[in-house]
């Protein structure tokens, strides 16, 4: 295997399907668990960090002014929680032993996250799931998956997205002559605005070891194909 320890990024949206079924879809719900299952099975160490776009949108605040963004972010916070707790249970139930570390103390639904606790469990070969983003407002899940794969020392991120195959120069639902990317340093991302992930999280990998896989989570694939090394998708690297 090319990448023996990934951190994948989901979104929460990912695990409702087309919508129709409330906020977790099980058939997505469990294709995306499958991929994970399969990348553990095949030898890599395996963690998660989900959204919460299919509960509560970061973006509840600015919609809803009698919400405070810090309690706008608060629940989402809460929300990636319970989308942790579907994918662990859904995981296990594929008979990979699977665990939710959450950076918000809640002793009596899960453990706490620390590195080296992590750490243990990744090489227990459990998929470990990082809940309640960095347990700070103002923080996306975005710079939550690149903290905790720096601390963890991953030497992948994997971004699964629905329906696009990599990072293009503009839209591709909009701009047909969009053009695919097959490689980008992240100064070029920042330089160029493009909108694959929150801008923080991209100056923190500038110098990191770290590479960065955009890819279609339509077929699953793909997940396998990354880690194996296979070039597909685009590859965020340093500088």
């Amino acid at each position: 295997m090319k990448y023996k320890r990934v951190l994948v990024k989901l979104s929460g949206e990912a695990l409702s399907g087309d919508g129709k079924n409330g906020i977790l879809d099980s058939k997505a719900l469990f294709n995306t668990a499958s991929a994970l299952v399969d990348m553990a099975k095949a030898g890599a160490q395996v963690c998660v960090v989900i959204g919460a776009g299919n509960i509560c949108r970061g973006s509840l605040a600015s919609q809803n002014k009698a919400i405070d963004r810090v309690t706008g972010d608060h629940m989402g916070m809460l929300g990636t929680v319970i989308n942790s707790f579907a994918m662990r249970d859904t995981v296990k139930s594929l008979g990979v032993p699977s665990v939710v570390l959450s950076a918000v103390k809640m002793e009596q639904f899960t453990e706490t996250y620390e590195p080296n606790l992590a750490d243990s469990y990744l090489n227990k070969r459990y998929v470990v799931i990082f809940g309640g983003g960095t347990g700070k407002p103002f923080f996306t899940t975005d710079t939550c998956a690149t903290l905790r794969a720096i601390e963890t020392k991953c030497d992948a991120i994997l971004i699964a997205k629905n329906g696009v195959d990599g990072i293009y120069s503009d839209d591709p639902r909009v701009n047909k002559n969009a053009t695919m990317y097959k490689s980008i340093k992240c100064s070029e991302i920042i330089s160029k605005n493009l909108k694959v992930m929150d801008l923080t999280a991209v100056e923190m990998l500038i110098n990191q070891d770290i590479d960065v896989r955009v890819f279609n989570m339509s077929d699953s694939e793909n997940f396998k194909k990354v880690i194996s090394g296979e070039d597909i998708g685009t590859t965020i690297m340093k500088g």
